[in-house]
């Protein structure tokens, strides 16, 4: 016999976990699914991991300097990846814990571990792990299920071992030479990382560049510090055969050349955890990237079923699955009328300096064509990246000619994924931007130079 309630949440992350208890304090009687591990990607291979990481990087980089500054480390400095791995799976698991308390401890909230699968439009199959099955069903169900690393085919990719973004963050030993495939925000993050830890570090980018969705000049800059701290980076390249090579793996590129590394990871894009929901029985078909197709308020086209988070596409990031529950919950719960159709995207790369972007990109703007205005500014005349000695980058604002709006910004700097905020909430209050240029800032600090950068604006050409 089914189980029935009032709302049914697939998947914990961060969209489904606030969600689940949003809807049990409305006074909704909620079931939440969990088939592994509570807090979803972002908790446990995602952001909250390789931020620790990143961290222990940085410290690692900045013992390295320490001289620049005046500081005196005896000794090489050496990292200790175990020990990193150690500090990372406490926080990581101080979220997760979090997480799963704070469900199962809500009244109202019934939790089910296990895989669920659609057997109807409003029903739901949950299996556990040891195969039992129960039935539920609800008026409202809610997708959070969120992807998975991609991995692509490739001659011999069965006879090597190889590592995604979740299993590097398993590895106890320093790669002796790290291979990483894909050019994007996850390989950079991990080629940087890894550098400073202490391993080569090889980068394989299928384009001519990195960073393809970026403008140019960005994606130059961001490689350039980079390879100043030793990343290497092979450009047109993509792997046609996977052999064994002694203890490490032999991969032999398109140009029939070949390089020899201890460990390979992919980082190629994320597949979308949808084939095995049973989507079909609820009426639910995925688009040929594999996603759930959704309206402005994250309605599928089956009535009653919400998809939230990375698999609607519409956003792949923390923040926007955060902000897919606030929309669904001001929606459902307090009857607004809130949509992801107005939301204005943003992001950053944590690299360091990190890259942060909002809005339009110079690109964007170009091929938009209208009457827009530029600015731009080295990181530095910034004192703050001055008196720090890091003045990598730098700051770009594009506006709207007629309507004084800002249209884009992007930093590539210190503390620049912190700055970009000053723009991301002017753009959202709908001000022009003499409201954010006439604005007085704390000294000394980077976002004190966005009036400057403002005052420069000249027209595009």
């Amino acid at each position: 016999m089914s189980q029935h309630f009032d709302a049914i949440v697939i998947g914990t992350g961060q969209g489904g976990g606030p969600l689940a208890v949003k809807l049990a304090e409305s006074g909704r009687r909620t079931a939440v699914i969990e088939r592994h591990l509570f807090g979803g990607t972002c908790v446990n291979v995602g952001c909250t991991p390789t931020k620790t990481y990143v961290a222990s990087a940085r410290a690692a980089h900045v013992a390295r300097h320490a001289g620049d500054y005046g500081v005196i480390v005896e000794g090489e400095v050496r990292v200790n990846l175990a020990r990193v791995k150690a500090r990372k799976d406490d926080v990581v698991a101080g979220s997760r814990n979090g997480m799963e308390k704070w469900l199962r401890s809500t009244p109202g909230v019934v939790v089910f571990n296990g895989h669920g699968r659609f057997t109807g439009p409003h029903s739901i199959s949950v299996t556990g792990a040891d195969g039992q099955q129960q039935a539920l069903d609800a008026d409202t169900i809610f997708i959070n299920t969120g992807t998975r690393a991609t991995v692509p085919e490739v001659d011999g990719l069965a006879s090597v071992s190889h590592l995604t973004n979740s299993t590097i963050l398993e590895l106890t030993e320093l790669p002796a030479h790290l291979a990483i495939i894909g050019g994007s925000y996850i390989a950079l993050e991990f080629a940087q990382m890894f550098r400073r830890f202490g391993s080569r570090v090889t980068v394989l980018v299928r384009g001519d560049r990195v960073l393809a969705r970026e403008d140019n000049d960005f994606a130059v800059q961001i490689q350039k510090v980079m390879t100043r701290e030793g990343v290497e980076f092979l450009f047109n390249t993509e792997a046609s055969k996977l052999e064994p090579a002694g203890k490490g793996i032999r991969i032999t590129l398109n140009d029939q050349t070949s390089i020899e590394a201890s460990h390979l990871l992919f980082a190629t894009g994320r597949t979308p955890n949808t084939d095995d929901l049973g989507l079909d029985q609820a009426g639910i078909e995925l688009n040929k990237h594999g996603l759930i197709d959704v309206d402005g308020q994250l309605r599928t086209r089956t009535e009653g079923v919400w998809a939230v988070g990375d698999i609607n596409g519409r956003g792949a990031f923390t923040h926007t699955s955060y902000n897919d529950y606030e929309i669904i919950a001001s929606n459902v719960v307090d009857g607004e009328a809130r949509s992801v159709d107005s939301r204005i995207m943003c992001y950053a790369v944590f690299v360091d300096p990190p890259f942060a972007r909002v809005g339009m990109s110079e690109t964007e703007v170009r091929k938009d064509g209208r009457r827009a205005l530029i600015a731009t500014m080295p990181m530095s005349r910034v004192g703050r990246a001055r008196e720090r000695g890091e003045t990598d980058g730098f700051m770009k604002v594009l506006v709207d000619a007629e309507s004084k709006r800002i249209l884009g910004a992007a930093m590539l700097g210190i503390e620049a994924d912190e700055a970009i905020h000053t723009f991301i909430d002017i753009m959202n209050a709908d001000a022009p931007y003499t409201t954010l240029q006439r604005a007085m800032h704390i000294h000394p600090t980077v976002s004190e130079l966005i009036p400057t950068l403002l005052g420069m604006l000249e027209p595009l050409k």
